[in-house]
């Protein structure tokens, strides 16, 4: 009789018992490392929440570096006058037929001049600090034969402008 009281008791109670036990302990251990990576996601949300300000800042300065209009004169005027500026000789500017790129507007641009490296340099850099946005595609540098310092660029580049009808 006690054999089988003790049978009865390790089958019915204590191996249930202890497969229940095995398994709390194994979903304490997963809400444990539950616990652990909210913990650590929580340490790491003020690092997120400024790179997420400058994410914002970026995609502003970004969105208005792209106007609503084509405003292409004004855009190739400026480049003639950043030409002029840094004093490059032989400028041709000249636009390609515009093509829509997404939700944008995009209009190819070639831009010829010489000079020299220093001036081509402060070309590009003022370039760079335009409202606008400028892609450049392709630049070509060709030294002139006599090696006399004077370079020939040539610049394929696109700008971008937001159609009327996209806009919001």
């Amino acid at each position: 009789m006690a054999a089988v009281t003790i049978v009865g008791f390790v089958l019915f109670l204590y191996m249930p018992l202890r497969k229940k036990i095995k398994l709390l302990k194994q979903d304490r251990a997963v809400q444990q490392a539950l616990i652990d990576k909210a913990s650590y996601q929580k340490k790491q949300l003020p690092e997120l929440k400024q790179r997420l300000l400058e994410l914002q800042k970026t995609a502003e300065d970004y969105q208005t570096s792209i106007p609503a209009q084509r405003d292409l004169g004004t855009f190739l005027q400026r480049i003639a006058d950043l030409m002029s500026d840094t004093k490059l000789s032989e400028q041709l500017i000249e636009h390609g037929t515009e093509t829509q790129a997404g939700v944008l507007n995009s209009i190819p641009v070639n831009m010829r001049c010489k000079g020299n490296l220093m001036q081509l340099f402060e070309f590009y850099r003022a370039l760079q600090q335009l409202e606008r946005l400028v892609r450049i595609e392709q630049v070509e540098l060709v030294n002139k034969a006599d090696f006399s310092g004077e370079v020939s660029m040539q610049t394929k580049a696109l700008i971008y402008y937001e159609p009327a009808d996209k806009q919001g």
